[in-house]
């Protein structure tokens, strides 16, 4: 596990909760199957630790640099992944930029037709880091949390202008129906 996931993990078990990691080691391709929808559940990577006990889902989350140049959210890009959450759960984030060229936020937006040439309001109250449209320079991180207080479809984006445009989102489903937080591949 990464230093700041085990962090993360650790501070929740030193709390008394009861802390379920729900994977410890990363997705593989081989790890998916198709559901009905047609996505691909995921088995959880390392970077999401839930506490179905306490309705409570803590992430990880970094933005790097891929090999052509674009970034990534936790290695991935375009909405590939999705990140699903069940409704009036606590969503914590340690969100931080490990990308040394340029700065980077992280925002929750509503998903509409088109994606946002920067970041703007959040979706719910407190669900962005510091600096949405400044973004915060390369070692910088944050921590929010927030209630995922209504089921929709979301965007998780970087907030810097264009960088969204350029793929730099994730999706994030607020699930009524869910029992547990997970991840898909779209």
């Amino acid at each position: 596990m990464r230093p700041f996931v085990t962090a993360a993990i650790l501070a929740l078990a030193s709390s008394g909760s009861a802390v379920a990691a729900v994977a410890q080691t990363p997705a593989s391709p081989d790890s998916s199957r198709t559901t009905a929808r047609g996505a691909a559940d995921t088995a959880a990577p390392d970077w999401l630790v839930a506490d179905p006990a306490g309705k409570r889902v803590t992430i990880a989350l970094q933005a790097t640099r891929g090999p052509d140049g674009g970034a990534l959210i936790n290695g991935h890009r375009k909405g590939e992944l999705q990140i699903v959450v069940p409704l009036n759960w606590t969503v914590q984030w340690d969100w931080r930029n490990a990308d040394s060229t340029t700065p980077h936020s992280i925002v929750v937006m509503v998903e509409r037709e088109k994606l946002p040439t920067e970041g703007g309001r959040a979706a719910f109250t407190n669900a962005m880091s510091r600096s949405v449209t400044a973004g915060l320079s390369a070692g910088q991180g944050d921590r929010t949390t927030f209630s995922a207080d209504e089921a929709g479809w979301y965007w998780l984006l970087c907030g810097v202008p264009s960088h969204a445009l350029g793929g730099e989102y994730l999706g994030l489903r607020v699930d009524p129906d869910a029992k547990t937080a997970s991840v898909k591949q779209k």
